[in-house]
């Protein structure tokens, strides 16, 4: 039994316990090395006897089944088998603390087609099409709550569980003034005729260009979703928001599922969701892009 500096005994004995009868052959973990694993969880490497694997770590009471709803969303997006995310081997909690294991995908450069791959591999995912806007349950955007209850409407889904609940929170906590609320209820009133009817496609939910790496074998792989049925130009425009994604990602995708005319000019709006859940994360300076995104359509 090799020791775990960066996990506490007892939690090494719980995970070898947990993972030896899903992974064939493992009988040792040699270490926990810290890796790269954004703001809200502790994310290791483990080194086993049969190569690495991903872990993830954080606190149960604060983010109740966070685990559970990020295993679930990443097993919904992998189902259809179009595009790579890490597999699923395990999900618990013990003393307080909640724990994701996944494969341990290793991180790579591009190389000449990656970018025709994931445009093509996310259009692909984007024709999987739901019963209705939404899921069957809720899950989380970052470290907030994201409210998913199922609609037929794409407009009453926008601004009921994705609009509202963000801005009201940010609202209350003083980031925005009376005449932007007034402004938002305005734009709530117009957006069954600014968005194209489109079928629920299954989306990434925070399609940022932290959530995605490429493989060894030059694979797009997703990672950190934050899924739902949605609108598709969601993704697209959460895309274009921070950057990260290659022109050509959007050429590949348009010509396989190509966007509906107008799509530019709706980028902002959909972005309006992303900024107000990082105003609510990291606090008003995102608050000023969202005021300007306001006042264009209203």
């Amino acid at each position: 039994m090799t020791s775990m500096s960066a996990l506490s005994p007892n939690i090494y004995s719980y995970l070898l316990e947990q993972l030896q009868p899903l992974v064939e052959g493992l009988q040792t973990i040699h270490k926990a090395v810290p890796v790269s694993g954004g703001d809200i969880n502790e994310a290791y490497r483990l080194d086993t006897d049969v190569g690495p694997l991903f872990l993830k770590k954080n606190h149960a009471r604060k983010f109740p089944a966070m685990f559970e709803k990020e295993a679930s969303g990443i097993e919904l997006l992998a189902r259809p088998g179009v595009i790579r995310l890490p597999k699923v081997i395990w999900w618990g909690e013990v003393a307080e603390e909640a724990f994701l294991v996944l494969e341990f995908i290793e991180s790579a450069t591009p190389d000449s087609d990656f970018t025709e791959r994931f445009g093509s591999q996310l259009a692909a995912l984007h024709a999987v099409k739901g019963p209705y806007f939404g899921l069957d349950h809720d899950n989380y955007i970052g470290s907030l709550h994201q409210a998913n209850r199922p609609t037929n409407s794409w407009a009453e889904f926008f601004v009921e569980e994705r609009l509202e609940p963000q801005f009201e929170k940010a609202f209350n906590a003083g980031y925005f003034h009376s005449s932007q609320r007034r402004e938002m209820q305005r734009l709530f009133e117009k957006l069954d005729i600014i968005f194209p009817e489109e079928k629920p496609a299954l989306v990434h939910g925070d399609l940022w260009g932290g959530n995605y790496l490429t493989s060894t074998k030059g694979e797009p792989v997703l990672i950190d979703p934050a899924v739902y049925y949605g609108h598709r130009e969601m993704d697209i425009a959460m895309m274009h928001l921070f950057g990260g994604f290659h022109k050509e990602v959007f050429y590949y995708y348009h010509q396989q599922y190509p966007l509906m005319e107008g799509w530019q000019r709706r980028t902002d709006l959909c972005n309006m969701y992303p900024l107000l859940v990082h105003v609510n994360l990291f606090g008003g300076s995102y608050a000023q892009q969202l005021i300007h995104s306001l006042k264009y359509f209203v």
